[in-house]
C-alpha cells in the first residue's frame, strides 16, 4: 500500500497528535530505495548490503524510538513557522537516532544471514556515538544481536566528552568491556577521522577474533535514512503543495540531513507522487563555516569572509555581509563543536540544490544565539522542546543555532517570497537529560595503535 496516500487516494495533510515512528511506517519506501544505496566502491572494505531485517515485532520494537512530529510555533515578522522535530528519542535527543537505527538494522541483517560477527566503528564529535551506542543496545535488548555479535568502538574529541551519556553498555561490565569508548585528546577535534583511517587500516592487517570491522563514512549511509524527512513532510507537512514555497531551516556540518530530504523527494517523484523540493538555509557557526562559503563564492577560499573590527565594548563587529554574524566575542570562535567539519564533499551538491530551488546560508555567533534566546524560548513554548532557564545549562546548541539563524535571515531579508519556515530539529540537550560516562569509564588515547591494544584487552576480559 502507499502509505503516502488515504483509503480515497487523496493525499493526508492532517498534523498527528502523537509522534509518529517514521523508520517503521516508511519501512516500505526505504527498502525499495535500498539498490540505490547500495556500495559501488571497488575497495576491500567491508560493508553490509543495504538490505535491511523483516519487519518483525522485535523489528517494530527496535525501530519504534525513530519518531517525529510537526508543531506550529506561530509567526516571526508575519513569517510562519513550523518545527520539524526529529529529536524525539529520549536516550539521544538528535536526529542522528535515524542513520543509527538503519545502519544497526542492516547489521543485524547481515548477522542473521551470515552468522559473522560485525564490529562497528565511528569517529564522531559525539551526538553520533551516542545514537549508534543506543542502537547497539536496543538491538541487544530486543534480543535481535548477541552481544559477541554486534558490538561499537566510538573515537571521540576530548572536546566533547561531556555529551556521552552513561547507559548499560557502561553500567553492565561485560557491555563495557566489549564497547569500550575511546577518546583522543587533540587541539583538532576533526583529527579524529584521521585517528579512525589509521585504526582502520591497523584493524585489518591484525584482526582482533573473527569479528568484521565496519567503519562506515559513506553519504548514503544517511542519505538512506533521511530520506524519511521528505516522506514525513510530504504526508503530514507541505511538501505535497507544489504551489507553496517553504524553506528548510538546518544547522549543518555536511548537510547530510538535507541532502537525505532531496533523496526522499526523488523516490516520491518517480512513485508519482506530487511534491516539491523547497528552498532551504543552511546554518553555520564561524569555526567550521565551509558550507555557506561555498555557496557564496563555489569554492572554500573565504572570499565573501568579512573582516572583524573591534569595537569599545569589546564585541567584535562587522557591517559588510548579511550572512555573517554583526557581532562576535570571537572572529574564531567555536559555537557547538559538534559542528567540526572542513571541506565538506558534499558542499558542491548541496550548493547546487539551494541555487536550483532558493534559499540561503547564515552563520550565527553565540552572542546572536544569547541575544535570540528568550524568543527562542517563547516559540517554543507549545512544543515539547523545552530550553533550559540557564544557557549554560544548554550542552547542544543545533536547534538555538537554527532558530537563531533564521530569525536573522528574516530580519536580513535573505528569504525573499516565502511562505513560511520549516525548522529542524536536529538535536538540543541540556545537562540535566543525562549522565554522562565518568572519566574513568573512558579510554583516553593518542594514537590508533593504543586503541587496538586496549581493544585486545578488552576483547580478552
Amino acid at each position: 500500500m502507499d502509505v503516502m496516500k488515504s483509503g480515497t487516494g487523496a493525499l493526508v495533510t492532517r498534523r498527528p497528535q502523537e509522534p509518529i515512528p517514521v523508520i517503521e511506517r516508511y519501512y516500505d519506501l526505504i527498502v525499495a530505495s535500498a539498490p540505490g544505496f547500495e556500495v559501488s566502491s571497488s575497495d576491500d572494505a567491508f560493508e553490509p548490503s543495504m538490505r535491511l531485517p523483516e519487519l518483525d515485532p522485535r523489528m517494530q520494537a527496535f525501530l519504534s524510538v525513530a519518531t517525529a512530529q510537526f508543531f506550529e510555533m506561530g509567526r516571526y515578522r508575519d513569517v510562519p513557522l513550523r518545527l520539524l522535530d526529529l529529536r524525539q528519542n529520549a536516550n539521544t535527543q538528535t536526529t542522528k537516532t535515524f542513520a543509527s537505527t538503519l545502519i544497526v538494522a542492516r547489521a543485524i541483517r547481515h548477522i542473521q544471514e551470515t552468522g559473522e560477527s560485525i564490529l562497528l566503528f565511528s569517529p564522531s564529535s559525539g551526538n553520533k556515538a551516542i545514537a549508534l551506542r543506543d542502537a547497539v543496545l536496543r538491538a541487544l535488548k530486543t534480543k535481535l544481536a548477541h552481544p559477541e555479535q554486534l558490538r561499537i568502538v566510538t573515537l571521540t574529541p576530548a572536546q566533547t566528552t561531556g555529551k556521552l551519556r552513561r547507559t548499560e553498555l557502561y553500567d553492565d561490565p561485560r557491555l563495557r568491556a566489549l564497547n569500550p569508548v575511546f577518546v583522543l585528546d587533540t587541539e583538532s577535534p576533526e583529527a579524529v577521522k584521521v585517528v579512525g583511517q589509521q585504526f582502520k587500516a591497523l584493524f585489518n592487517r591484525r584482526p582482533l577474533g573473527d569479528s568484521k570491522l565496519w567503519h562506515f563514512l559513506r553519504l548514503e549511509n544517511y542519505r538512506f535514512s533521511d530520506q524519511v524527512r521528505a516522506f514525513f513532510d510530504c504526508e503530514y507537512g507541505d511538501a505535497w503543495d507544489t504551489d507553496r514555497r517553504t524553506v528548510h531551516v538546518h544547522a549543518v556540518s555536511s548537510a547530510y540531513g538535507l541532502l537525505g530530504y532531496c533523496s526522499g523527494v526523488e523516490v516520491l517523484k518517480r512513485q508519482r507522487t506530487p511534491i516539491s523540493m523547497p528552498s532551504f538555509l543552511l546554518v553555520q557557526h564561524l569555526a567550521t563555516s565551509d558550507m555557506v562559503l561555498h555557496l557564496l563564492d563555489g569554492n572554500f577560499e573565504g572570499a565573501s569572509a568579512p573582516s572583524y573590527t573591534q569595537a569599545p565594548n569589546g564585541l567584535w563587529v562587522q557591517t559588510v555581509s548579511a550572512h555573517f554574524p554583526a557581532a562576535t566575542w570571537s572572529p574564531d570562535e567555536v559555537l557547538e563543536p559538534t559542528f567540526y567539519t572542513h571541506l565538506p564533499p558534499t558542499a558542491e551538491e548541496m550548493t547546487g540544490h539551494v541555487r536550483a530551488n532558493g534559499g540561503s546560508g547564515i552563520i550565527v555567533s553565540l552572542y546572536e544565539c544569547m541575544q535570540r534566546y528568550s524568543e527562542c524560548v517563547q516559540l517554543l513554548a507549545d512544543t515539547p522542546v523545552s530550553l533550559p532557564a540557564d544557557p549554560r545549562d544548554l550542552k547542544e546548541w543545533s536547534l538555538v543555532m537554527t532558530m537563531t539563524g533564521c530569525m536573522n535571515a528574516i530580519d536580513r531579508q535573505l528569504l525573499e517570497g516565502m511562505d513560511g519556515c520549516t525548522i529542524h530539529a536536529s538535536g538540543s540537550y541540556c545537562r540535566e537529560d543525562y549522565e554522562a560516562i565518568p572519566a574513568e569509564g573512558l579510554s583516553f588515547i593518542s594514537s590508533a595503535e593504543e586503541m587496538m591494544e586496549i581493544l585486545s584487552r578488552c576483547s580478552k576480559s
